[in-house]
């Protein structure tokens, strides 16, 4: 299928393509790549791999998933929920037994989809969906305070929940620094002011141009994004053998599964953002993971980790108007551009100023009109919602998901066992 008849098919309200859309594309491009950059980096560092890989997931699979998926504004790249499988990898099989695994992972996604298993992870409520949100927008909020304030240490970036986290930057509160904090406050409050005006501005971007531009003024130095090697890397060099694989298929099922939950809940979190409140198609959601398996192939065969779905990227194209999948296309044309010009404008941004992005896009994902709805909503669902949230904050998004779930498998068997029949019976409709 050509990118000319997905715009036409994928065009909302089925108008025609016009420089408006293009605009809100890429602007939504830019943003989403300068999310990616310091995301990607770091990622790739925890999993024991070379920084660049991190970005160059979202170069090599970008292609493939606007052209194969289902979402035309679900964009991908390394993700937290990846690393510690391909880290433990990395740490007893080398760099070629990492990207042994993400290939045996982007198979298993692949047979997922050919056995239609995808349909099932859509059935989530949308009380947990929500929850799921606000729990990773919190997420993405502490994540970047140690930056902000410039406390940033190996202590606070060990520290393994969300929760343990947040109290380790709290503990070196008096250690703050005033430049950091200054450049990541310009950039959310820049940002917040720029989208109340029009959703159609890039404001994250506008943040981050105001932080260079006083950064520059008033001669701060802080910690840039720096050169970044701009060849493509090199294709992996795999030890296929059928010890190694049976030693890594466990651990590449498990990676599979994670990496489709993340996916489909993603693209559901990004759906509601955009005012679709339906639940996708059964052959929607096999057709989606269909295409990021066939992405990851792509990545995995030069070594680079698991793309999946990203809210936070994802979100800044919606805020800034992009509705087609040119978005993730231009997404990583300006990635590559970047480690193309790696010594340029670009490698001068401060870090504390994309660390500001990161916490304005963490901000726009908790969600505020579902914690004003908490009051009114069933108890159930209020129930579901909370735990989410604080699940995904004190274990892991995954996890977070099946504990939402199970309260509904609860509730059900309550009513169905142990309620009194009275008051079953009150709750019945009346036959007259």
């Amino acid at each position: 299928m050509t990118v000319r008849g997905i715009l036409h098919r994928r065009g909302p309200n089925g108008g025609r393509y016009g420089w408006k859309r293009l605009a809100g594309d890429c602007s939504g491009g830019v943003i989403a790549a300068l999310i990616a950059l310091p995301y990607g980096l770091a990622m790739a560092s925890l999993m024991g791999l070379p920084p660049v890989l991190g970005v160059f997931t979202s170069i090599l699979t970008a292609p493939v998933i606007a052209l194969a998926g289902r979402n035309p504004v679900l964009i991908g790249g390394t993700a937290s929920a990846t690393v510690p499988f391909i880290a433990l990898a990395a740490r007893q099989h080398g760099l070629g037994g990492a990207a042994l695994l993400c290939l045996l992972a982007s198979l298993a996604m692949i047979a997922f989809a050919v056995l239609r298993l995808g349909r099932y992870i859509t059935r989530v409520p949308q009380a947990v969906v929500s929850g799921f949100s606000c729990g990773i927008g919190a997420m993405m909020l502490v994540s970047q305070l140690d930056i902000i304030l410039g406390v940033s240490s190996p202590l606070t970036r060990a520290a393994g929940s969300t929760i343990s986290q947040f109290v380790a930057v709290t503990h070196h509160l008096m250690e703050t620094r005033m430049v950091p904090l200054v450049l990541g406050l310009m950039v959310i409050v820049a940002a917040s002011l720029s989208a109340r005006f029009s959703h159609r501005l890039p404001a994250p971007l506008i943040g981050v141009a105001l932080a260079i531009l006083m950064a520059r003024f008033f001669g701060w130095r802080e910690k840039e994004v720096g050169f970044l090697s701009p060849g493509l890397p090199p294709l992996a060099t795999l030890s296929v053998g059928l010890p190694q694989i049976l030693a890594l298929l466990p651990s590449a099922v498990a990676l599979a599964f994670v990496s489709s939950v993340n996916i489909l809940i993603t693209s559901r979190v990004v759906e509601h953002f955009r005012g679709r409140h339906k639940r996708m198609k059964p052959s929607d959601a096999d057709r989606e993971l269909r295409a990021y398996g066939l992405a990851n192939l792509c990545a995995s065969a030069f070594g680079a980790p698991l793309s999946v779905g990203i809210p936070a990227r994802s979100l800044a194209v919606v805020r800034c108007g992009g509705t087609t999948p040119v978005a993730n296309l231009f997404h990583a044309v300006v990635l590559l551009a970047i480690l193309r010009l790696g010594s340029g404008f670009v490698a001068h941004i401060p870090i504390p100023a994309l660390a500001g992005v990161t916490a304005w896009m963490g901000l726009c994902l908790l969600d505020w009109s579902a914690w004003r709805r908490l009051p009114k909503m069933a108890r159930v669902d209020a129930a579901a919602f909370l735990a989410t949230v604080v699940s995904v904050l004190t274990v892991n998004a995954v996890l977070a998901v099946a504990i939402g779930c199970s309260l509904y498998a609860v509730h059900a068997l309550w009513v169905r066992y142990a309620r009194p029949p009275l008051e079953q019976a009150f709750d019945e409709p009346s036959s007259t």
